[in-house]
Order: C-alpha cells, then sequence, then structure tokens
C-alpha cells in the first residue's frame, strides 16, 4: 500500500483538477482526498498526475522498418499486399517481430502508455505473436486481427465469414485495412460477427482525398459513409470528410479515432478534431505506423495542439485535447479489455506523476512534459 501525496489530480471523466492524495492497494484506488494517507508516502509537491495513456491506433509490426520508405506515397507504404510495410512484415522472421514489437511498447510504457490498440497484420499467428511479445511488458494491447480472405473484388464469403470467427475467439476484435481493398459484403460480415461477439469492428476511412474521389466516383457513397452503414464501431482518420460526413458519424455515434502525426508524414491533410469535439463526438488519438512515428503520446499531443490552430485557425481547448489519450475512451465498451481510463476510487491504479512547470495542468502535460520529465507511471500490474 502507499499513498501519492499533495499533487494535482486530473480526476474523472472530466479532467477536473484536485488537490487531492491518492490511496493504492493492490493495484486499486481505494481512497482519494485530501486527509487520505496510508502506508509508503510518496510526495508529488505540486506534481500533476494524470491518467495514463492509450494509444488508440497503432501498427506496432511496423516496428521492424522504422524510418523506411519516407516521402512515398499512402499506396506505396501501407496498402495491401504490396506496400512497402507488407513485403518487410512476409520477410521478417518471428523473432524479428517480437524483438521489434518488445521495444516499441518499451516506449510505449516509458512514455505513459498502459494500453493500445493494434492493427494486427498476419492473421491468427500475428495476434498470437503480439499475445507472446507483450507477456512481460506493463502494457495492454488490445489486438484487432485481419486475414487475407478478406481482399479482392470477388472474395468467397463462405471463407471470410470462417476467418473472422476464428480470428474472434482470440482477438478483440477484426480490422481490415480499408474500403479500397475489400467489398461491402466483407465489411457487413464483419460488423456482424464482431457485433454478435461483443467485439470491435474498426476500419480506416477516408485517410486520403484520392480515396474520398474514388470511392464517391465508384460507389456513391463516401468512405465515411460506408464505415457508418456498415455499422462499423470504429472509424480511424476521418481526415478528409465531405458534405455531411461528420454529423452522419455523430448520429451513430461509433468511437473515432485521429492520427494528426501520420496524417502529416503522409501529407493527406489534417483530421478536424474541432469538428469532432463541437459535434460532440470524443476522439482517441493514435500514433499509427511505427515505421513512421515514435509510439509517443506525448509527441501526439503536442503536434495535435498546434497542427490545429495552424491549419485551422482556431485553438482547440486543451482540456478536450487531453480527453482524447485518457478519459475519451469510457465511453467506449471493449469487451472489458479496458475497464475504465479515470482516476476514481475503486478504479485500477493506473496513472502518470509528471513534473509540474506551469499553472495550467493541461498544458503542462501537452506542451511540455517529456518522457523525462515522468516522475512515476503507475500500473495495475506494475510500478514502472
Amino acid at each position: 500500500m502507499f499513498t501519492i501525496a499533495n499533487g494535482i489530480i486530473l480526476k474523472g471523466e472530466n479532467l477536473v483538477p484536485h488537490r487531492e492524495n491518492i490511496v493504492v492497494d493492490e493495484g486499486k484506488i481505494i481512497e482519494i482526498g485530501k486527509d487520505s494517507r496510508e502506508g509508503k508516502i510518496i510526495d508529488v509537491e505540486g506534481a500533476i498526475v494524470c491518467p495514463s495513456f492509450i494509444n488508440g491506433h497503432i501498427h506496432i509490426g511496423d516496428s521492424i522498418i522504422k524510418d523506411e520508405g519516407y516521402g512515398l506515397s499512402l499506396s506505396e507504404m501501407v496498402k495491401p499486399p504490396n506496400g512497402v510495410k507488407h513485403v518487410a512484415l512476409a520477410e521478417a522472421s518471428d523473432d524479428e517481430l517480437i524483438e521489434a514489437m518488445k521495444n516499441s511498447m518499451w516506449d510505449m510504457v516509458s512514455s505513459g502508455t498502459s494500453h493500445f490498440i493494434d492493427y494486427r497484420e498476419g492473421g491468427i499467428k500475428g495476434v498470437e505473436l503480439l499475445r507472446k511479445a507483450s507477456q512481460d511488458i506493463p502494457i495492454k494491447p488490445i489486438i484487432l486481427g485481419r486475414d487475407d480472405s478478406f481482399y479482392g473484388d470477388d472474395p468467397d464469403l463462405s471463407k471470410v465469414k470462417i476467418a473472422v470467427r476464428k480470428l474472434l475467439k482470440i482477438a478483440d476484435g477484426i480490422a481490415p485495412s480499408g474500403f479500397g481493398e475489400i467489398t461491402m459484403d466483407v465489411a457487413e460480415i464483419i460488423s456482424k460477427e464482431c457485433e454478435k461477439a461483443g467485439k470491435i469492428s474498426s476500419i480506416h476511412v477516408a485517410e486520403s482525398e484520392s480515396n474520398q474521389i474514388e470511392s464517391l466516383n465508384n460507389y456513391g457513397l463516401s468512405e465515411i459513409e460506408k464505415g457508418v452503414k456498415t455499422n462499423f464501431s470504429q472509424l480511424v482518420h476521418l481526415t478528409n470528410p465531405k458534405n455531411n460526413d461528420l454529423d452522419e458519424v455523430s448520429k451513430m455515434n461509433p468511437n473515432v479515432v485521429a492520427c494528426p502525426r501520420a496524417n502529416a508524414t503522409l501529407n493527406v491533410g489534417v483530421a478536424p478534431l474541432n469538428d469532432m469535439v463541437k459535434l460532440g463526438l470524443k476522439p482517441l488519438l493514435g500514433t499509427d505506423n511505427v515505421m513512421l512515428n515514435s509510439p509517443n503520446m506525448l509527441r501526439e499531443l503536442e503536434f495535435s495542439l498546434k497542427i490545429m490552430s495552424v491549419y485551422y485557425d482556431d485553438y482547440i481547448n486543451p482540456v478536450e485535447l487531453l480527453k482524447m489519450p485518457t478519459t475519451n475512451i469510457c465511453g467506449f465498451k471493449i469487451n472489458d479489455a479496458i475497464q475504465k481510463s479515470m482516476i476514481m476510487e475503486n478504479d485500477f491504479a493506473e496513472f502518470i506523476v509528471f513534473k509540474s512547470f506551469s499553472k495550467n495542468p493541461f498544458l503542462n502535460i501537452i506542451n511540455r512534459a517529456e518522457t523525462k520529465t515522468i516522475l512515476y507511471t503507475i500500473n495495475k500490474k506494475f510500478n514502472v
């Protein structure tokens, strides 16, 4: 048992600052209060205590080819089956993949991340490799699998259904690449089977302008409209919405994930985070492909803060931004993989203690914090 004392706690779903103490026993928060003190006292006078981060979208298998292919187009980099990434994954040994994924997970742990949602290539074997790699690391992967049977203009739908059901026995959900690679029939099978299993169906949409135009020209629907129409529970990117795309998303209210640094690296645009927030959506933030970016949520937060004001000529609310890698996940059920992501009594103890630099606790984290200014990372399994 120990007490984090005299810190400024960003408490509850809305990250309301309170100067209180947190008592932790056997991985759970058992008491929060100004006078709460039990066990070992860890005095963090004036420091900021924030829920640990969830990386809402990552391709951790890309860890084997960091910074390769820089300057290539989106399709050249990541489109299956011949993108730079997919060729590298096919050629890598299991041991190489596991070691590279472990290194990236430790990078995430050191910068305050306790959970990540991974788009896992390689079918059942790919899911198993990530489970194996994460066994002894204090981080929780939420693994979304995929299978090669999903792709093509005329897939065997019976094989698709079998592959989805097999994957759902070991994965936390299913995540095909995008609507440029799968048919609407395949998309509907994936979303329906995931809904039956109570698991995530996730897909990339509107990452590039060209993807949106191609979808509209060929089908009369934008990629975002396709994602809504086929009832995916999570939509990733939404960087280039058309017409009433975001309004339609807000009506269905799926979970959405933005990846600003990856979009910038691939020169495909800037996700409209302000518009999402105004419509009542609760976006997550993801670092996306490790081949493009470090999986560091602090870097994602600072970049997002500044690119919004430059691109949209409108400041984003720092409180709303900090919710994106922390408490916004609370409204999205992920098959009990994540119970909650906020600092409250009886919750798991998963939080970060940051050194204080300014009077604004939100900008203190978003604009000034670095890995080296993390004083403590508290995890329900390990104290890091």
